[in-house]
């Protein structure tokens, strides 16, 4: 399980991006993936544990829960 910040969140469209503690490039992050019942979407800063798989363009969250 990987840990990082939303770097930003589109509601609209249902996607966005964390960036991984310790550094590398921003990963994917589609509504589908955010275990919470009932949260299609996540706020730019919310801390965020994720596992990665490979997706159909690269490296994708997948299992997205919010810390704290």
């Amino acid at each position: 399980m990987m840990t990082g910040t939303v770097k930003w969140f589109n509601e609209t469209k249902g996607f966005g991006f964390i960036t991984p503690d310790g550094g590398g490039n921003d990963i994917f992050c589609h509504h589908t993936a955010i275990q919470a019942s009932g949260l299609r979407s996540l706020k730019e800063g919310q801390a965020v544990e994720f596992d990665l798989k490979e997706g159909k363009k690269g490296p994708e969250a997948d299992n997205v829960k919010v810390v704290g």
